[in-house]
C-alpha cells in the first residue's frame, strides 16, 4: 500500500469500534436541542517547554496571558455531541484519543461525537507523554482538566437559540513568498491566495442572554515567534479576551483556526504583544459587529459523521527547493469529521490544511454556514494543494504526505455534507 498512486479510503457510518467511531444520526426536525458550556484555565502551573518553534529549547519564563479550554455540549434525545476548543498548538493522535476516550466513558458519548480542537497558538506548552518530566506532568494534568471540563459542560444543558453569520478581516496574508534564489520561504506574499472570511456563531438563552460565542478565522497563531518565552494564546486568546470584555466575563468564547496551512497574521512572528492585541482587536471588533445583525433560532437537529482517509506518505525533504521526486514514507491517516447543528456545519480535520483547499470545501458545500476547523482530533501535519508541490517551500519540505491528497479529500467532505 505504499504506491503514491494508491489511496485507501475508509468511511465508517456506524461503528462500535472503541477507536475511531462515526455516527450519522439526526433527531426529528422541531425537536429540542440543549446546550451546556464551560471553561477551564489550562495554563501550566510551572515552567515547561513551549511548542511551535524548534529553536526554543528551554522552558517558558513567565505567563503573558492565561490559556483556556472551552467546551460546547449539545444534547438531544437521540444525539449528544461535544466540542472542546483549547489554547494549544495541537494534540498527538494518541493523547487526543486517550482524552476523548476518557470523556466518552464518563459521559456515555460515542468517541466519534467528541471533537477536540486546538487554536494552534505557538505560545503554548508542549503536550506529550514522553520527554522532560515537566512536559509529561503538564500533559497528565491536562487530561484530567479536559475530562472534568466535559463533565461540567454536560451537567445542566439548557434550551438555546443560535445564529451564524460571516464577517471579514484582512489581517491575514499568504506566507509562501519567493526569495532571492527562487526558493519559497515563510514571508508575505501579497499576491497569494488568502481567505479573509470570519465565521461567527452566537448562542443565547431562550430569554436572549448571551451564553457563548464561537468564531473561526484562517490564520496561524504566530504573531509571537521563537524569541517569545512567555505563555500566550496569541491572537485567538487576544480575540477571546476582547469579546469577553465587551460581552461579559461569563460568556464562553471558543476560537478555531480555519484552513491556514499557508496563512500567517500580517504581524510577527516576533515578541511584540501590542501586535498580538492588535489582531485580537480587529477580530474581536468584527465579531461583535457581525453578532449585532445575527438572527437567532431554536435548534431542532444534530448530526455527526466521521471518516478516515489514508494516503501514501513521504519523507521530509532536506531543503525548501523543488524536487522531481519524493522518497516514500509511512502512510498517513487524515481524520475528517462533520458536526451539524441546525443549519451550521463544523468540518474538522486533523491537520494544517492549505487555504485554497478550505475555500473550495466551503464553496462546494450545500450549507452556506460551513466552518473548517483545523487541528481537530489529532495532527497529520501539513495538507497541501497539488499545485504547491512543484513550487517547494517549507510546507512541502515538512509535509508527510505525497501529492494527490487534495481532490479526494475535498470530494469526501462533499459526500459527507450531502449525506445529511
Amino acid at each position: 500500500m505504499k504506491s503514491k498512486h494508491m489511496i485507501s479510503i475508509l468511511v465508517i457510518l456506524i461503528s462500535l469500534c472503541p477507536g475511531i467511531v462515526s455516527a450519522l444520526v439526526a433527531n426529528p426536525a422541531g425537536g429540542n436541542v440543549l446546550l451546556g458550556v464551560a471553561q477551564v484555565n489550562i495554563t501550566p502551573s510551572r515552567p515547561t517547554l513551549l511548542s511551535g518553534y524548534a529553536a526554543r529549547t528551554t522552558p517558558f519564563t513567565g505567563v503573558h496571558d492565561s490559556l483556556y479550554a472551552s467546551a460546547f455540549y449539545f444534547s438531544s434525545e437521540e444525539v449528544k455531541n461535544l466540542l472542546i476548543i483549547t489554547d494549544l498548538i495541537g494534540f498527538p493522535f494518541d493523547i487526543g484519543d486517550e482524552i476523548r476516550g476518557n470523556i466518552s466513558t464518563e459521559l456515555n458519548i460515542p468517541i466519534g461525537n467528541i471533537k477536540l480542537v486546538a487554536t494552534h497558538t505557538h505560545g503554548g506548552p508542549s503536550v506529550n507523554d514522553s520527554g522532560p518530566e515537566s512536559v509529561v506532568a503538564y500533559t497528565a494534568e491536562l487530561k484530567v482538566k479536559l475530562t472534568g471540563l466535559a463533565l461540567e459542560a454536560s451537567k445542566n444543558p439548557v434550551p438555546f437559540r443560535m445564529g451564524a453569520g460571516k464577517g471579514h478581516s484582512a489581517m491575514n496574508i499568504n506566507r509562501r513568498a519567493e526569495f532571492s534564489k527562487g526558493e519559497v520561504w515563510l514571508g508575505r506574499n501579497f499576491e497569494g491566495v488568502v481567505d479573509h472570511e470570519l465565521s461567527v456563531v452566537k448562542f443565547e438563552s431562550m430569554q436572549g442572554d448571551l451564553l457563548a460565542v464561537m468564531i473561526n478565522w484562517p490564520c496561524h497563531g504566530t504573531v509571537t515567534g521563537d524569541s517569545n518565552y512567555l505563555i500566550s494564546g496569541d491572537w485567538p486568546g487576544a480575540s477571546a479576551r476582547y469579546i469577553q470584555e465587551h460581552t461579559g466575563k461569563d460568556v464562553i468564547v471558543g476560537v478555531t483556526a480555519g484552513a491556514s496551512g499557508d496563512i500567517n497574521p500580517i504581524y510577527g512572528p516576533g515578541n511584540v504583544f501590542r501586535e498580538v492585541d492588535a489582531i485580537g482587536y480587529h477580530i474581536g471588533s468584527e465579531t461583535l459587529r457581525v453578532m449585532e445583525n445575527l438572527v437567532t433560532y431554536p435548534v431542532g437537529n444534530l448530526s455527526s459523521a466521521d471518516t478516515v482517509l489514508t494516503f501514501p506518505g513521504k519523507q521530509r525533504l532536506p531543503d525548501r527547493f523543488p524536487v522531481s521526486s519524493y522518497e516514500p514514507g509511512p502512510d498517513v491517516d487524515i481524520r475528517l469529521s462533520v458536526f451539524k447543528i441546525g443549519n451550521l456545519v463544523l468540518a474538522g480535520i486533523s491537520g494544517e490544511l492549505m487555504t485554497e483547499i478550505g475555500m473550495e470545501i466551503k464553496s462546494r458545500s450545500p450549507y452556506s454556514n460551513t466552518i473548517i476547523m483545523t487541528h481537530c482530533n489529532g495532527s497529520a501535519g501539513y495538507i497541501c494543494t497539488d499545485s504547491s508541490y512543484p513550487e517547494g517551500g517549507y510546507e512541502i519540505q515538512v509535509t508527510r504526505l505525497m501529492p494527490g491528497v487534495e481532490k479526494p479529500l475535498v470530494q469526501q467532505y462533499i459526500n459527507m455534507f450531502e449525506s445529511f
